[in-house]
């Protein structure tokens, strides 16, 4: 059975609008082995304001890179492993109008082939202190609810909920 590529687009009801200079693409991915989904636990105090939350793990796409290298890339840097992709789940278009951003990520469903050291950025060890953590899905959609206590929690819960309930659907009809 084929599933449905998720197609998504989010307005930014947290921030006022005032404009938008520039444009982000984004990979992003739905990391699981087993019964396990990988997410990035991220602790920041910036022009969002100060929060806890979960999100999925990936970052911005290089000019010209191809976004299958991309993932593996993000995935390898954040949370240290290598996988395989086991589809695309679809594009979610979404604004951060706090920093004038408008986001495309493009999600992706991938398992984990092996695990290996991590390749953070300094942003991500200082600013965002991004650590790994591995949940069920149920523990994933309570905490993406409970991330729905700050702003920037809420565009992200907004954005990747979905996500994670069709990676749910794609994985439930592999077996």
């Amino acid at each position: 059975m084929e599933i449905e590529e998720l197609n998504m687009s989010l307005e930014d009801n947290e921030w006022p609008f005032e404009y938008t200079s520039h444009d982000r693409t984004i990979a992003r991915a739905i990391v699981y082995l087993e019964d396990d989904f990988y997410f990035v636990k991220v602790d920041r105090d910036d022009d969002f304001g100060k929060a806890s939350y979960i999100e999925t793990s990936g970052g911005g796409v290089d000019i010209d890179e191809a976004l299958d290298l991309a993932i593996k890339r993000e995935l390898s840097e954040e949370l240290g492993v290598e996988v395989n992709i086991i589809s695309k789940i679809g594009i979610v278009s979404d604004y951060y109008n706090q920093i004038h951003r408008h986001n495309i990520n493009h999600y992706f469903l991938c398992e984990i082939k092996s695990f290996g050291n991590k390749h953070m950025t300094e942003d991500e060890i200082n600013l965002w202190h991004l650590s790994t953590i591995k949940l069920k899905y149920e523990e994933a959609l309570s905490l993406y609810e409970k991330n729905r206590d700050t702003k920037i929690g809420r565009l992200i819960a907004n954005r990747e909920v979905p996500v994670l309930k069709k990676a749910k659907e794609i994985l439930d009809n592999m077996k």
